[in-house]
This record gives structure tokens, sequence and C-alpha cells, in this order.
């Protein structure tokens, strides 16, 4: 500590005025916020490697040179195992989306905004970022290669699936792991910056002058090196706990193709899917390796909790597409048959005691066509139409003919319109969406609608029908009505993948989830 403050005092001219320590992260550094007397403050770090350190500050300062959004390095100790950086402020991506997260992946429109413009940046940091990187100076290895692929391979066969007692041909398996990877490190990817530990936890929100908003800048990517970009982007958006719907998933795929056209020639979506989906798999694997090792070997209850989503993901996966690894393939269908990860429904704890319930059947690639059902779900060409509406000037009519459908009453619940902040706002702005959910009852009453919903869709596709309709009342059509109809249609859309029209009807909003 007493280097450090040296090093401040060197930078600065003066001593810190005070200093206080951050909570640690996965690494063994440690890190401080050193604060002046006239309220300014940077991150001082203390690490152990002074290889680790030296990668951080290299990559840091070429970024900053190529005008990346990372932390300025403003000094450093001549054995490099100190150095002080710009404070990007206390609020990660992490944390701005701690909402949507803990209430089991219903993210508000604000926090899937911040969700878009991270990923819109990534191919920045990887493309712009890579041109004249000297990558001998990554730590702990200059590129992404063939044995760091199969170490990883290997720590999920010891640390996950060896815990399990799931038998499998030790041979077989490896011949698949050495195809797998050379699969992943074949030749002709775009040559780039490889995050490697690219998850919201590392990005922070911080405010620009230039901007209104509080901007996505990246941090601790000094294990970074030369690599493929598709595995950033299956870091990020198959992280277990993240919890993402499909849809939104889907969403910030194709935010990421787009943004990638602007800096380099992209493959065609067909081969991009594909190679994506293999980042994917590997993905998967390396972080349940992570969780066995973590959970079942040093007993931390977090990495436990963590393995059930990871195995959806993967279930999920292996039942998109044809893997070319066949003793892989069949020894990761037995996993995910084992009895202890048979978890039907996705439950989330939310903050306020409730709990929310999801169906996750998805089994379609975010790239793909819509979803697959099991036999019984046969899509039919069923178009729902979801109203949201005021009492006061009566109930939609149904187009169609058929005389309508579902009406639901949302006035039980508590009403946000009956105070001042939220009068002017409606079901689809995050402060009302934030007062509902914390109140919790009307997720409560829309579990309820989600089953009946759930059984009438399902039924209306086995029979052919073409036209289903749900309406959802309350006293002004403007906060409990528009929340519960906006809900139900994307939750109708993301688990069924057919068209679903959206009318709230008093605010002259229409939307169609194609």
């Amino acid at each position: 500590m007493e280097k450090l403050i040296e090093l401040y005092k060197r930078w600065s001219g003066t001593e810190p005025a005070a200093i206080a320590k951050l909570p640690g992260a996965g690494s063994n550094r440690e890190y401080y916020r050193l604060n002046a007397a006239d309220g300014s403050s940077v991150i001082g770090c203390i690490g152990t490697s002074r290889d680790e350190n030296h990668a951080f500050v290299y990559l840091a300062r070429h970024f900053t040179r190529r005008q990346l959004p990372v932390p300025s390095v403003l000094a450093v100790t001549d054995d490099e195992l100190r150095y002080l950086q710009q404070d990007l402020g206390t609020v990660s991506l992490f944390d701005a989306i701690r909402g949507g997260r803990e209430a089991g992946g219903r993210y508000t429109l604000a926090e899937q905004q911040l969700l878009r413009q991270t990923i819109r940046l990534l191919p920045d940091i990887q493309i712009r970022g890579a041109r004249g990187l000297d990558f001998s100076q990554c730590y702990p290895q200059p590129a992404f290669d063939q044995d760091s692929v199969l170490f990883d391979l290997n720590y999920f066969k010891y640390c996950f699936l060896k815990a399990t007692e799931l038998d499998f041909h030790e041979l077989k398996l490896e011949a698949d792991f050495r195809l797998m990877a050379k699969d992943l490190t074949q030749a002709g990817d775009e040559p780039c910056f490889l995050y490697r530990d690219f998850q919201a936890r590392n990005v922070m929100l911080c405010r620009h002058p230039e901007a209104d908003s509080p901007q996505p800048y990246f941090i601790d990517f000094q294990g970074g090196r030369r690599g493929p970009y598709y595995y950033d982007l299956a870091s990020f958006l198959w992280q277990a706990s993240a919890r993402y719907p499909h849809k939104l998933r889907r969403e910030l795929v194709f935010e990421y193709y787009n943004a990638l056209k602007q800096f380099t020639e992209v493959p065609s979506s067909h081969h991009f899917v594909a190679r994506l989906r293999l980042f994917v798999l590997f993905r998967t694997l390396q972080v349940l390796g992570a969780y066995g090792f973590r959970g079942y070997f040093e007993r931390k209850q977090h990495f436990i909790d963590s393995i059930p989503p990871a195995i959806q993901n993967l279930r999920e996966l292996i039942g998109s597409a044809q893997l070319p690894y066949p003793h892989l393939t069949d020894v990761l269908q037995r996993l995910c048959a084992l009895p202890q990860f048979q978890l039907i429904e996705t439950t989330a704890s939310r903050a306020d005691g409730y709990r929310t319930t999801e169906r996750n059947p998805y089994k379609a690639h975010p790239l793909d066509g819509p979803a697959t059902f099991s036999k019984y779900d046969a899509q039919g060409p069923l178009v729902v139409k979801v109203y949201s509406f005021s009492y006061r000037k009566g109930i939609p009519e149904d187009e169609s003919g058929n005389g309508g459908g579902y009406v639901f009453d949302c006035r039980s619940t508590h009403n946000p319109g009956r105070y001042e902040p939220y009068k002017q706002l409606t079901g689809l702005d995050e402060p009302v969406i934030r007062f509902l959910e914390d109140d919790g009852e009307i997720l409560t009453f829309l579990d309820s609608v989600y089953r009946l919903a759930d059984a009438h869709v399902r039924r209306y596709i086995q029979r052919g029908f073409t036209s289903l309709m749900f309406c959802f009342g309350c006293t002004g059509g403007q906060h409990r009505s528009v929340y519960s109809a906006q809900h139900l249609a994307e939750h109708i859309h993301r688990k069924f993948g057919i068209e679903v029209r959206i009318c709230h009807r008093e605010q002259g909003i229409t939307q169609t989830l194609a």
C-alpha cells in the first residue's frame, strides 16, 4: 500500500485525502479508490503478477491511442506491480440490468437499450483495437490456439463430467475434443482482439462529457489475446446467470452482426450462425468446468446454482443442430437427461419475495427461424392479437368476426396512476415497470394468465386456427393494462415463435412481433 500511495503522490503532487478498498473480483489483484481533497478520484491497483499487469497497461494504452472506451492508465511503478487508472465510477452494466436479471429475464426497454449499446461497441475494440497491436505483449499467451481449447475441454471433463459419474468412452471423447479444437481454431476467421472475459461485470457505465447519458467503458481485458470474434459474443450472450430471453438474444446477435459489418467483411449469416453455435458449445462446456470446480470441489453455492441454467443453454444448443462430434453429442444428451438437471421450468427469485416462473422450450438459435417444438406442437398459421384498453371506452372489437377471445381485468392490481410521478407515463416506461414489478401483484396476476394463454395458443395451433385475441383492461388503459398486454405478447412470441400483433389502443401504439 505504501508504494501505491507513493505512486499517487508522485503523480498528483499530494497525498490522497481518503482511500477505500474496493470489493474483490475473481483475480488476486487488489483495487483501491484514492480520493483527492477536491473530490476527484482515481483507481489504484496492486497486482502479484508483473506480466499480467504489464499486459493490462500495454493494452489500455494501445486502446486509448485508438480512442476506444477504456480507462486511461495514469501512472505505473517501475516494477509494474502497481498502477493508477481513470476512475469510471461505481455502476457496471451488471448493476444497471440487475432488475431484469432478478425478474427472470424480463428486461425493461432501458435495460435492453444498454445491452444493445454495449454489443454494438464490441466489434470496435475487437477489430479496430487489433490494428497495430503487438500480440506478443498479451498474457498469458498471445493467441487462442488448440492447446488452450483442449485445456478448457479437459477442465470440463475432469471437473464437471466425471463428477456426475456419467459413463463415457475416454478415447472417443478425446478424439471429438481434438476435432473441436481444430474447428475452433481453423484459418479464415478475421484476426481480432479476443477479450476473453467479456461480461456485464466488465462493462462500466461512465458519463462522457459529450454524451447525454452514461456510456459503456470496457475494463479487465488483461487476459485478452488474438482470436476469433465469435468467442466474446458467445461469452456475453450465453452467460447462464443473465437469463436473456430468446427474442432479446436474437436481436442482440443481429445488432452485433450489423455492427461488425462496419469494421470488416463479414461471412454470410448462415456461416456466421454455424461458427457462433460452435463457440457457444465450447463456452458452455468451459463454464461448466469452472462451475464444477468452484461448486463441486470448492463447495461454493453460487456456482452450484449457476449449473442448471448452463445445462439449459446446453440442452437448447444440442437440440437445435446436428453437431459433428458423435460421441460428445451422445454424452451431452445423456448429461442433460440426468435427473438432477431435469428442470422443465426456470424459476427466478425476486427481491420482493415473489417468484416468477416461465417455460423455456426454445431449441432454435437466435439467427435461425422460428423455434421448434415437441411433436404435439406443430406450428400453424396462427396470428395472436393483444390489446390494452380503458374500460371507460369499451372492450375492443374483434375484427376477425370470431367474436373475440379472452378479456382480463387488471383493476384488482395496484394502480401506479394514483401517484403523481407516474401519471404522465405508461406501462412501457421503466419507472412504471419497476413500480409494478416491485409491488408484485401484477406478476402473480400474469402467472395465471400465462398458463391459460399457453394452453389455448397450443391448442389453436394444433387445430389450425388462424386468429386469437387477448385483451387487458384497466381504468385508463395506460399503466397496468399496457404492461400486461406487452408482456403477454412478448411471452407468446418468445415461446411459440408465431406472429403477435400488439395494440395499446388508448396510447395509439401498435407493434407487430413477426
